[in-house]
């Protein structure tokens, strides 16, 4: 096994000799053709022979106790095969079970928790059946209004440590101009088109479950765990994985109750959520109050800054939504203060959602930033720019790579900045008046440990193993992209495996460092068969030149095939963080464009343009990489003006569980939106040089709606989404 661990900038010479042009092309997608043909296989589809179909009893109540339950009439339902009531193991808290109390009672943290299952021949004789358990609760006081509760500043949990650096009272009192205002969000759910699925079976006493999950490693230890048995008799499969964006991160109670399920029949079990359960039993955003506080001089230049925050979370919950994540390193001011504080709910567990802290950070400092340069009647990209740090404000540390005012510049230019009037409601079409507003974007960057295996074989042929997933973000294409380039073959001469826990293990896909992860294991693998390859040519591997299977050195050409000499060449690569990861500060850049449209007579918004300008190291896929931040962009209008999960503070159930009621941005929400990269590749970042793309395009996207919006309307609404009772009020006469 070849370790690659970033203590200094890698240059992978495999990367710079290569001639077959593939890396950063926008190759098609390779498993496209089984998507749209039906063949790709995923959680919920073709199931084994016999498999019997579950469904989830939940608590009507948001918080007590169920005293008992009573499956008579559910197990008279014809077809039924058991309903399951007694399992200690039965999820309380996502995939982390509880035992039931010694009294046989069971404690019930949030409505809609599974208190039972029901298997049956068919999923429409498991529903019947589900609607006819009785469920007898006794229902206690709970803790349902996030905003009612009193925030617990010492909570210690969450990764991201409170931040204090000099005095804040004083810079601010100090300062030429003080900003300082407050912003919400509200709930968000991680609305996935693929539903949360399992099917789950026993062979002998060794599981095998096909889920929809994103990091199917960690998955496999979570659910051995739960069960009570070793992980190595647990195989987690997920080869194709209908969209996550967070939710599919951890183990859902539907992987529980389906390995259950299949236990206690002896037979393959299925089950898929209702959309309606699965606002409950998967995580969601949490909801968030924000304050910013800026202390700067009259000509913008910021000495003081904070960013603190309050974010919900259950008791059993150690997620904390790292609100300020996205603003440390973002602009200058020596004086910082970021802190969340956490209010304790009775609600089901907050959790990662695209972006986490990002996604919602950046509509509170992005709008600050706005607000404070109309107040100092600066350009807002001009407020930026005199604040735009030379190194990382809060560490000191060196940047890897960071080409923000590029974004800006490019940005600007492609979109017709210098077209924006200053004045908010002076561009006026009929009834509609018209506005643009732009924001920063930041992701941080995370280089995670991963291991991949490359096989060259007989054939010329190369095969690429690892155990990451493919949630729709490209990841068969990029890794078949690396190998290809590092070896000099088409893409269409790499075979990639993916999804099955079985396979050296990745990172998965979460945080944006699922590509660059995994990628950087497959550089490592293949750097390992190009020094086997240059042993057989008699030379070093940096005199190597690979190109359409062929290896050539100097006027000496010589097929892949031919070197293998009838046994194939296998190498496996293991990439790993080191001092270079830990020594500078990296993340994802861009800046992002909005042209909005707003009724003068009913509030109405309309987005007619949007346009993003992104840095984000190596560009693997062209196509795939302006995919994941187009989709952002996309999600960032929902975000600004749709996107509200509602809480019943009265019984602690989500008021609009299913996409009837939770809206969001489809197409006649979405304008024509152009995205564009800058280029640098990053060898402070790890192996390939690449860095995280798929959180990046939702981080500001939202913002720079919001701050359009003002500039159309001369309304500012700081409690998101923005929607037109928020404006109507305020519009200017007709």
């Amino acid at each position: 096994m070849r370790e690659g661990k970033m203590d200094g900038p890698y240059r992978p010479a495999g990367l710079t000799q290569a001639e077959q042009g593939v890396l950063g092309a926008a190759v098609p997608r390779i498993e496209g053709p089984a998507k749209v043909t039906g063949t790709a296989q995923y959680a919920a589809e073709k199931a084994p022979e016999g498999t019997a179909y579950a469904a989830i009893v939940v608590s009507a109540i948001g918080h007590g106790r169920v005293i008992g339950i009573d499956a008579s009439a559910a197990e008279a339902v014809a077809g039924v095969l058991v309903v399951i009531t007694d399992d200690p193991r039965l999820p309380a808290q996502g995939g982390n079970s509880r035992q039931a109390p010694p009294t046989g009672l069971r404690d019930i943290f949030y409505a809609g928790q599974p208190v039972a299952i029901v298997v049956a021949e068919t999923p429409q004789a498991a529903t019947e059946a589900a609607q006819l358990v009785r469920v007898e609760s006794e229902a206690a006081a709970g803790r349902f209004d996030a905003g009612a509760e009193t925030p617990d500043t010492d909570h210690g949990k969450g990764f991201l440590p409170p931040i204090d650096a000099g005095d804040l009272d004083s810079a601010l009192a100090a300062a030429e101009v003080v900003f300082d205002q407050r912003y919400t969000t509200p709930a968000h759910f991680p609305a996935a088109l693929e539903p949360h699925a399992t099917t789950a079976w026993w062979d002998g006493d060794r599981l095998t479950v096909r889920t929809s999950n994103q990091i199917i490693g960690a998955a496999r230890g979570t659910i051995a765990t739960v069960l009570g048995i070793d992980k190595e008799r647990v195989r987690v499969l997920a080869p194709f994985v209908g969209g996550g964006f967070g939710g599919k991160t951890g183990v859902g109670p539907e992987a529980i109750v389906a390995a259950i399920a299949a236990e206690r029949v002896g037979r393959p079990v299925k089950i898929a959520l209702p959309r309606r359960q699965t606002a409950s039993m998967v995580h969601h955003r949490s909801p968030t109050r924000q304050r910013i506080r800026i202390g700067c001089d009259r000509d913008g230049r910021i000495g003081a800054i904070a960013h603190d925050s309050v974010v919900a979370q259950n008791e059993h919950g150690d997620f904390v939504e790292p609100v300020p994540f996205g603003s440390l390193p973002l602009y200058a001011g020596q004086v910082r203060r970021f802190r969340t504080d956490l209010v304790t709910v009775d609600l089901p567990q907050t959790g990662a959602v695209r972006a986490p802290g990002e996604a919602v950070g950046t509509f509170a400092i992005e709008c600050a930033m706005d607000e404070l340069a109309h107040q100092l009647g600066l350009d807002p990209i001009e407020l930026r720019r005199r604040n735009e740090p030379e190194v990382d404000p809060l560490s000191g540390k060196r940047f890897s790579t960071r080409r923000l005012l590029d974004c800006y510049d490019e940005g600007a230019q492609r979109f017709g900045w210098d077209r924006r009037l200053p004045t908010p409601g002076a561009r006026r079409e009929g009834d509609w008046l018209i506005g643009l507003g732009m924001a920063a974007a930041l992701r941080g960057n995370f280089t995670v440990e991963a291991q991949a295996r490359v096989t060259l074989g007989t054939d010329g042929r190369v095969l690429v193993e690892t155990d990451m997933t493919d949630i729709g973000t490209g990841t068969y294409t990029i890794l078949a992209q690396v190998a290809g380039e590092m070896l000099g073959l088409p893409v269409d001469a790499v075979e990639v495996r993916l999804g099955d826990s079985e396979l050296p293990p990745s990172a998965g896909s979460g945080g944006s460092f699922g590509a660059s992860s995994a990628g950087s294991a497959v550089v490592l693998a293949c750097e390992d068969i190009l020094a086997e390859l240059g042993r057989r040519m008699n030379a070093a591997p940096e005199e190597l030149r690979l190109r359409e299977g062929c290896v050539s050195v100097g006027e000496r050409r010589v097929p892949l095939a031919d070197l293998t000499h009838g046994e194939p060449i296998q190498a496996t690569g293991k990439a790993m963080p080191g001092a270079e990861t830990s020594g500078t500060s990296q993340a994802s850049h861009g800046a992002q464009f909005a042209e909005v449209a707003v009724n003068a007579v009913t509030g109405e918004v309309r987005v007619r343009r949007m346009l993003g300008v992104f840095e984000i190291g190596r560009v693997l896929n062209r196509a795939t990489a302006a995919n994941q931040a187009v989709g952002g962009m996309v999600w960032g209008i929902a975000y600004a003006l749709q996107e509200e999960a509602v809480v019943d503070t009265r019984t602690g159930r989500f008021a609009n569980p299913d996409f009837g009621e939770y809206h969001v941005a489809v197409n006649a929400d979405v304008p024509a939106i152009e995205c564009h990269f800058i280029e640098e590749v990053d060898t402070s970042a790890n192996q390939v040089g690449a860095k995280g793309v798929g959180e990046l395009g939702i981080s500001g996207a939202g913002a720079a709606v919001a701050n359009a919006i003002f500039n159309a309307c001369g309304v500012r609404v700081r409690d998101f989404p923005v929607t037109l009772d928020k404006l109507i009020a305020g519009l200017p006469a007709v």
